[in-house]
């Protein structure tokens, strides 16, 4: 019996566990709910555009949409998408990435599900233009919060190398995935995916990363006038590419875009130099690791949009192979995008992330060489080149996008997300309007017809050795100005 004054111990009571707060994930592993929700924002971004095209066609017969309609229910995504990532990303690095994340997650599943109503090509270009905001305000916060979840540059590398796979895949399976939906379902059904995405997408930033540290954000005044200037630099920017390859470069709509993106330039680079709280500071930009790495990405872009483009071309209206087959084609690229992943984490690990970086690009440009000069010779060489651009560009794309944040103040990552972004975004369009004005101002006749003469099948080939070296030029000179930044940079 226990005497009337003992009291048996309580554990609980007497020794009460210690509380902890969380520390940053250790491995992929412990991070998983958050990886899940990033990696839904990639997926959409890759799987929306690839999937819609599938069902353009079909699209245009149902709305009664006319080829120029039709032009801007793709077109205008992707001009809202890079219009507009700057102004979410300073947003972000502002009132907390997190924040703007689920927002935009929710306005995306709000435009995903307004698809189901749409009965005219006006609506449907609205809900694109929709989804492009709702794509500035998630996917550049997305690398910015996958940068910060980590502390070591090993664990930032591998997180934003699974990140990007898992978009890959979605731009590769897009296509076929969109036919077989398209076979037994109505076309909406194709943006209607997009809703459960956001869904989980929303599961996964909520469960798996925690609002923003008050000291991690910045209180500046906003820059509106900046934020105006900028997009109307990036908007005509991204239009003059498309009106090169459309309208040709005797018209004078290209032009006058492409006068109006460098005269926004010129304002919006005086702005932000005056401006006492500016939008984008030029001084952090004029860092060795963010010009480095920005000129990286600059340089892929540029040489990745062109070969595509070119390749296409030669694929299906030079050599006549069809849709399906010249799809097969471009196998190489997918399957090294795809294979490559793994391998980037090791790379820099081994060499280091400023040598990797430029050993990324060397391989993007000698395989824009080895398509220029050697194409002619038969597909091993098209399948080659495909394949070292792919290589360079896996390494590229995460490597030189994580230094550009490295090189950046903490409060500050979500716009150097949006900053590499938007260089991707805009040397992509450069690539391809340099290809498609060569190709102009070189080929006789209808480009889209069948049954070439000898003749435009000789200008094709000298137009694509001309395209593909100016291309190359423009690449190699940008990684040569990048590594020249970069070679005194901490390699972290």
């Amino acid at each position: 019996m226990t005497a009337p004054h003992e009291t048996r111990p309580t554990p609980a009571a007497a020794d009460p566990p210690a509380i902890r707060p969380p520390g940053p994930p250790r491995s992929l592993r412990e991070a998983r709910v958050a990886l899940a929700g990033l990696s839904a924002v990639f997926l959409f971004e890759m799987l929306d555009n690839s999937i819609l095209t599938v069902a353009l066609p079909t699209i245009g017969r149902e709305l009664n949409a006319s080829t120029l309609a039709l032009q801007w229910v793709t077109s205008v995504y992707a001009v809202v998408f890079g219009g507009s990532m700057l102004v979410f990303g300073a947003a972000a690095d502002r009132y907390g990435r997190r924040r703007i994340m689920l927002a935009g997650l929710a306005l995306l599943g709000l435009a995903s599900l307004a698809t189901a109503f749409v009965t005219t090509a006006e609506q449907l270009i609205a809900v694109r233009a929709v989804t492009g905001v709702a794509a500035a305000m998630t996917t550049p916060v997305s690398m910015a919060l996958a940068f910060r979840l980590f502390t070591t540059e090993d664990l930032r590398i591998r997180a934003t190398s699974l990140i990007s796979t898992v978009g890959l895949v979605g731009l590769a399976v897009g296509p076929t995935v969109g036919g077989f939906v398209l076979a037994i379902a109505p076309w909406q059904a194709l943006l209607l995916v997009n809703v459960p995405i956001a869904v989980l997408a929303i599961v996964g930033v909520r469960a798996g990363i925690a609002e923003d540290d008050a000291a991690d954000l910045h209180r500046d005044p906003v820059d509106v006038l900046g934020a105006v200037l900028g997009t109307a630099t990036i908007v005509p920017a991204l239009v003059a590419p498309t009106l090169f390859v459309s309208q040709g470069a005797g018209s004078w709509e290209p032009w006058t875009a492409t006068a109006a993106a460098a005269l926004g330039a010129l304002l919006f680079v005086h702005r932000e130099l005056s401006a006492r709280h500016p939008l984008l500071d030029l001084r952090l930009v004029a860092r060795p690791l963010v010009s480095g790495g920005l000129a990286y990405k600059a340089a892929a872009g540029l040489a990745t949009a062109g070969l595509g483009y070119l390749v296409t071309l030669q694929l299906q209206l030079d050599w006549g192979w069809t849709p399906g087959l010249a799809a097969l084609g471009m196998l190489p690229q997918v399957v090294v995008l795809l294979a490559a992943g793994p391998l980037v984490g090791p790379l820099v690990e081994r060499v280091g992330s400023g040598r990797a970086s430029w050993i990324g690009a060397t391989a993007v440009v000698f395989g824009l060489a080895v398509y220029s000069l050697l194409s002619g010779f038969g597909y091993l060489w098209v399948a080659i080149a495909l394949a070292l651009v792919a290589a360079g560009m896996r390494v590229v794309g995460v490597v030189a996008a994580v230094n550009v944040l490295r090189g950046l103040p903490k409060n500050r990552t979500s716009i150097g997300a949006a900053l590499t972004d938007t260089a991707t975004e805009v040397t992509s369009g450069v690539g391809i309007a340099v290809g498609g004005t060569v190709l102009a101002v070189l080929f006789t006749g209808d480009i889209a017809t069948s049954h070439w003469s000898a003749a435009q099948s000789a200008e094709f080939h000298r137009a694509v050795t001309i395209a593909g070296l100016l291309l190359t030029g423009a690449a190699a000179a940008l990684v040569g100005w990048a590594i020249l930044r970069t070679r005194n940079a901490a390699d972290g």
